[in-house]
């Protein structure tokens, strides 16, 4: 199976929102990830302000990149990062593929 990394997000022109066990199955190939009102969250710690915004750019090349977009919720030393397709009103593979890319930018 590639890893989600390695996949490049795709318009989900039509498609249904992904299922609860679908979500299940992908939720189980990122790291930290939970499924919280709909949506894949996760918060990243950091040292300092510095750091957490080094992050959130870097989020933001990921997002622009792949023409996927997280809520980001940013704070001093932390970061929030949710995913949710908008256009089909719940899950897609797209926010997994994203989550597992955000996930990479971390050592």
């Amino acid at each position: 199976m590639t890893a989600l990394k390695d996949l490049h997000c795709r318009p989900p022109t039509g498609q249904p929102p992904m299922g609860e066990i679908e979500a299940m199955v992908q939720l189980a190939r990122v790291d930290g990830w939970s499924l919280r009102d709909g949506a894949l969250e996760k918060r990243f710690d950091f040292a300092d302000f510095h750091h957490t915004m080094a992050f959130v750019n870097a989020v933001a090349w990921v997002a622009h990149g792949e023409d996927h977009h997280p809520d980001l919720a940013v704070a001093y030393n932390r970061c929030t990062v949710r995913y949710r397709t908008h256009s089909v009103g719940g899950l897609s593979l797209n926010d997994f593929i994203c989550a597992a890319k955000v996930d990479a930018l971390r050592p």
